[in-house]
């Protein structure tokens, strides 16, 4: 069986962080374990408190899981501070970890900020040069390419900066900023559309981080970067659509809308 790691944090209401990670993954068919990056006392109407890991522990749990059961793939989320980032980094090229899917996540679905203002050099010194493929949102894209964005062109020209920048792919997230669900993928040195179909549900609790880990699974069983993408959408689309509603504000979607077995009854 094919195997991803998710390294990021954890949401108590299970919509986003390690658990959709691990909902996403399990559902795409791959083994999924985990390094928490920090605790986080959330609900589906915003954070109320976040507890960081300590370096040495983030260190113990990356070296744990890379002696023993070593990741196909490795999909990277919330890292709040820049001891933390720089931890990861020199674990993953110690270990010489394979497809790795960078999220930068910066800001929750609530508004929340999630990493420190220090801790956005560090991720684009030293975490992002090692990923194979970084999936921003507008507003982080804004951040990591000095870049306002405001058009699909301007979406181009963006993803194709952080991409020569960073040595890597990159998935631009088009979202409701600038063209509802389309994303960008560029990937040497070429451009593609993906076409996503609009889905009118306000519960859209931890996209972002289904959408890298649904990557991160299917690189981890061998799909070429395109497909994997392509294969990501379908299943978020799929859980977007199965209209879950939970929570006072923005909710989570259902993570296993396609399960369908006896034990599921």
């Amino acid at each position: 069986m094919r195997t991803a790691l998710s390294i990021a944090g954890s949401d108590s209401c299970g919509g986003a962080g390690i658990q959709a990670d691990i909902k996403t993954m399990t559902m795409n068919g791959v083994y999924a374990m985990t390094a928490v990056t920090a605790l986080t006392a959330q609900n589906t109407l915003g954070v109320r408190a976040i507890q960081e890991a300590t370096p040495e522990f983030l260190r113990q749990q990356l070296d744990a899981v890379f002696e023993d059961i070593f990741p196909d793939a490795v999909k990277i989320g919330m890292v709040a501070s820049s001891d933390l980032i720089r931890v990861i980094a020199d674990r993953l090229h110690c270990c010489k970890a394979m497809n790795i899917v960078v999220d930068p996540v910066m800001v929750s679905t609530s508004n929340a900020a999630l990493i420190k203002t220090d801790a956005v050099s560090t991720l684009t010194e030293e975490l992002l040069p090692l990923a194979t493929l970084i999936t921003p949102n507008i507003p982080e894209a804004q951040v990591l390419s000095g870049m306002e964005i405001h058009s699909s062109a301007d979406m181009e020209k963006a993803a194709e900066q952080l991409g020569k920048s960073y040595g890597c792919a990159v998935l631009l997230k088009g979202g409701h900023c600038v063209n509802d669900a389309n994303d960008l993928l560029y990937s040497n040195g070429t451009l593609r559309w993906f076409e996503g179909k609009r889905i009118d549900n306000p519960n859209t609790h931890g996209t972002g981080c289904t959408l890298s880990s649904a990557i991160a699974a299917n690189l981890a069983k061998g799909y070429t970067l395109e497909k994997s993408v392509e294969r990501a959408k379908d299943y978020i689309s799929g859980a977007l659509a199965a209209m879950l509603d939970l929570g006072k504000g923005s909710g989570p979607m259902n993570h296993a809308f396609a399960l369908n077995n006896k034990y599921s009854d």
